[in-house]
């Protein structure tokens, strides 16, 4: 029998964040992780520099069904917290910009191995063991926890699920925390991928697919948000970060609309070359503000009996049409790529069932962080800074 003070599943950013804080509090801690390596989820994250945190962190940047519950931990544990630790092991790091400006996103200049190395090493500065290839096969309670693993049975008094969610199963991702909160009479709320690219059917998927990889800044949204992102063209429909942001806000059956010139009053700007280009074509003027594919394409769509005529020729109530129709694209997905390439898993653990404090449940010593918990944020860095806080939080009370 291995005995700990805290046994901690799941190797991932909330996990370790988790085990580090308890550790150096003086807590024997042992991470079990079923997969190969420590970390995956950072590794890959933000192309291999991994978008660790954002400056502009705030509740408001969460989905949840109890909207209130992230703010106590993002409170303790900042987003300048996390760069204090990037900063003392010396990674050096960089704000994206947008179009827009900066962004707030934070990345690795070099690689998001960093991360996982900085981490590794404050685990083992402050004594936590780590154990990889290690499938946890059954989780039993009494007066403390126990269970029985690949690599024998493991006690201890405090259990923290850090297991993540069901995104992107090819990096490990599982449904295990979600059967663990069940079998420990937690209530759940449904999963369903989020930070996903939509895929398209009928007519409109020839037009994404002849325009696969072309992109372009949008304003994407419906009735609950917005988002003024690039969106990017696909082989199966319609990916980048505008759709990522959106699909978390979408449900089955939806549309979504597409404003493929923001910040533009597109009818007095159609009016206006009119005026100044009579003999201009439509495609010809757009061709200033738009990928030349994507005029085409879009012409063959909105405007085909007009493709040849100038601009002299269309009367003001078309050109106001079509203005219209490319600020109000309606796109209905037929679906989203599911967790396969999903970022995140929306939904889980029922927060109302956790301390805001210390994300412990109703059973004494078992906790709940990261993204098994029904908190989920936008894209840019949120997740991981809910991770980094979540971890932190039950770290300070196991």
């Amino acid at each position: 029998m291995n005995d700990a003070d805290v046994l901690v599943l799941g190797a991932g950013a909330a996990g370790l964040m988790c085990a580090i804080t308890a550790a150096r509090r003086g807590r024997r801690v042992v991470v079990l992780d079923r997969s190969n390596k420590v970390g995956k989820k950072i590794l890959m994250s933000g192309g291999g520099r991994c978008n660790f945190t954002n400056l502009h962190v705030a509740p408001d940047r969460f989905l949840s069904a109890n909207p209130h519950y992230c703010k106590s931990a993002l409170s303790r544990y900042t987003q300048w917290d996390f760069i204090a630790m990037i900063e003392s092991h010396g990674i050096e790091y960089f704000e994206k910009e947008t179009v827009n400006g900066l962004s707030g996103q934070l990345f690795c200049r070099d690689s998001s191995k960093q991360v996982v190395a900085m981490l590794m090493t404050e685990c083992e500065r402050a004594g936590v063991s780590v154990r990889t290839r290690c499938e946890t096969h059954e989780v039993r309670h009494s007066d403390h926890f126990e269970l029985r693993t690949d690599q024998g049975k493991f006690r201890a008094d405090a259990l923290v699920v850090a297991t993540g969610g069901l995104s992107i199963p090819s990096l490990g991702g599982s449904g295990f925390g979600y059967q663990l909160a069940e079998q420990f009479g937690l209530a759940l709320f449904p999963r369903v991928a989020g930070l996903v690219p939509f895929t398209i059917t009928g007519d409109l998927h020839d037009t994404c697919k002849a325009l696969s990889g072309v992109s372009c800044e949008v304003i994407a949204g419906n009735e609950r948000a917005q988002f003024r992102e690039d969106l990017l063209f696909t082989h199966r429909g319609l990916s980048g970060p505008a759709i990522l942001q959106i699909s978390s806000y979408w449900r089955p059956g939806e549309t979504v609309n597409i404003d493929l010139l923001p910040g533009v009053d597109a009818e007095e700007q159609f009016l206006a070359w009119k005026r100044q280009s009579p003999r201009a074509l439509l495609r010809g003027v757009l061709y200033e503000v738009l990928p030349k594919k994507l005029v085409v394409e879009l012409q063959a769509l909105f405007w085909p009996d007009m493709a040849e005529r100038p601009l002299a020729d269309w009367q003001d109530q078309r050109l106001r049409a079509v203005a219209r129709t490319l600020q109000g694209w309606s796109v209905k997905p037929a679906a989203t790529e599911g967790y396969r390439t999903a970022e995140v898993t929306l939904g889980g653990v029922d927060t109302r069932q956790l301390s805001s404090k210390t994300m412990e449940s109703g059973t004494p010593g078992l906790f709940f962080i990261g993204e098994v918990v029904d908190v989920t944020g936008h894209l840019g860095g949120f997740n991981f800074q809910w991770a980094w806080s979540s971890g932190y939080a039950a770290g300070e009370s196991v």
